[in-house]
């Protein structure tokens, strides 16, 4: 199993730690996701660290308004982009919901660094709330991958299951009021489903109170497949060869024989 889209370096613990926790249960491969320049290197870093862990590099819209300065910045991004263990530009999108930054600006943001991944032929990872007509009429060109994450906007799904887009689901999925989620969940054709954590936001149900990580994907993986109706570890297999194909990934080493009893 793999979790497309973690915050390692917010995550309580030393990354080694929670790395342990995730491979104990399961989880073989994360994402973990720098927002803005400083939290992009913290990203590879981290990434560089471990063989099981790639970064994804992108300016968040939250920090688009002119007090963050990072709207400027996006030239900055090229050379984070470039290291090899960098595998998509994101988080990236419009967010009208918390409104941490004036709209146009968040706009430019956006625009900026879907060109640059054109540019350098990386996918991009998409964070959308209460903007779906904008970050839709940006999508509808964008002739790249694109991973809608933490998808938690139906009024976007005919529009990726039209395009082709991934749509990776996260803890939110399986809180009891998500009727909509898990039947958006249902429609997603099976080589376009992913999964992830958000750590160490959205905690699954079962975990609810406690801070997320990416051991907890499972919780998501079950109910993801009991909406779908298929056996849990055919689903865990076929999203990670989703995220395989969306990210570029070489694919998993097969596991050693057991040793002579």
């Amino acid at each position: 199993m793999i979790d497309t889209h973690a915050h390692l370096d917010a995550c309580d613990g030393t990354p080694g730690e929670v790395m342990a926790r995730a491979r104990a249960a399961g989880v073989h491969r994360v994402l973990t996701i720098g927002t803005g320049i400083e939290g992009g290197h913290t990203a590879i870093a981290i990434a560089g660290a471990f063989d099981d862990v790639y970064a994804v590099v992108g300016i968040h819209p939250h920090q688009a308004g002119v007090d963050a300065g990072q709207l400027h910045r996006v030239e900055e991004l090229r050379a984070l982009l470039a290291q090899p263990r960098v595998v998509a530009l994101g988080e990236i999108g419009l967010d009208y919901f918390r409104d941490y930054a004036p709209h146009d600006r968040q706009q430019q943001l956006f625009d900026e660094q879907l060109d640059l991944a054109v540019e350098t032929g990386l996918p991009v990872v998409i964070h959308t709330r209460s903007a779906d007509d904008d970050t839709a009429a940006r999508l509808a060109a964008h002739p790249g991958t694109v991973i809608l994450h933490c998808f938690s906007s139906p009024g976007l799904l005919d529009l990726a299951l039209g395009r082709g887009f991934y749509v990776s689901f996260a803890g939110n999925v399986t809180y009891p009021a998500a009727a909509d989620l898990r039947e958006a969940a249902a429609r997603v054709p099976a080589d376009r489903l992913l999964a992830e954590t958000d750590c160490p936001y959205l905690s699954p149900q079962p975990v609810r109170g406690k801070q997320n990580e990416p051991a907890f994907v499972m919780h998501t993986l079950r109910t993801l497949a009991e909406v779908r109706g298929e056996r849990e570890d055919e689903l865990a297999a076929r999203i990670d060869a989703n995220a395989a194909a969306a990210f570029g990934l070489p694919p998993l080493a097969p596991p050693l024989p057991a040793p002579p009893a």
